[in-house]
């Protein structure tokens, strides 16, 4: 009997690392081939960020640029200060609602939370924050768009939103939004960051589910 579980749990466990290693040479693989391969950063036009901390990527756009006002939809009242929304930029993050809401820092990840999200089993948000212009670095990526396709861009991050309900964030300059689409492991936040960049035309790995696979190409 004893033998019978040991093979059991050593064939879980060998079919659970193939389908991890699997999953990651496929992400390599995806992220290396390239989408809008002819474009090249415009000499001038509109700022925007990508910021990675390790896991998950934000979009950070100017609150006004080229007809796009995000005060028209970010409102001061939707912040636990109000304040807050004086700033000059936006960072638009998109994931799992209960993942989400409920993992303020990564130290608080909850390895069942995280599972539900990866398999598609719950609701989707964005997560927007109000903050000062950030400063380049490996990583904050700054790219500079052409007006239309910034456009484009914007147009993308506003097509998520879905309806006006918000709750409160992890601190005052920030708030989360009902949003469209599912989250799962091949449709990731990483991978609704660098949908909107190829969206836009900018030059982007055709599958970015890891933060790696959207930043080596800014």
């Amino acid at each position: 009997m004893l033998s019978f579980v040991w093979r059991l749990i050593r064939s879980v466990v060998l079919t659970l690392l193939v389908v991890v290693a699997s999953y990651a040479l496929a992400a390599v693989a995806g992220s290396s081939i390239p989408v809008n391969g002819d474009w090249r950063q415009a000499e001038s036009g509109v700022r925007i960020y990508v910021i990675d901390n390790g896991v998950h990527t934000d979009l950070v756009l100017p609150v006004t640029a080229e007809g796009v006002d995000w005060r028209g939809l970010l409102k001061p009242e939707d912040l636990a200060d109000p304040a807050q929304a004086a700033r000059s930029h936006v960072a638009f993050g998109w994931g799992d609602r209960d993942f989400y809401l409920n993992t303020p820092s990564w130290s608080k990840m909850e390895p069942g939370r995280a599972l539900s999200a990866l398999v598609g089993a719950g609701r989707t948000v964005l997560h927007v924050a109000h903050i000062a212009e950030p400063k380049a670095d490996t990583r904050v990526r700054a790219v500079v768009l052409r007006p239309e396709e910034y456009r484009r861009l914007a147009a993308y991050v506003l097509g998520t939103f879905s309806g006006r309900a918000s709750v409160h964030g992890y601190a005052g300059n920030d708030a989360f939004y009902a949003a469209k689409g599912g989250y799962s492991a091949i449709w990731t936040c990483n991978q609704w960051t660098g949908e909107g960049l190829r969206r836009a035309g900018v030059k982007m790995g055709a599958w970015t589910p890891f933060t790696f696979a959207v930043m080596r190409w800014l």
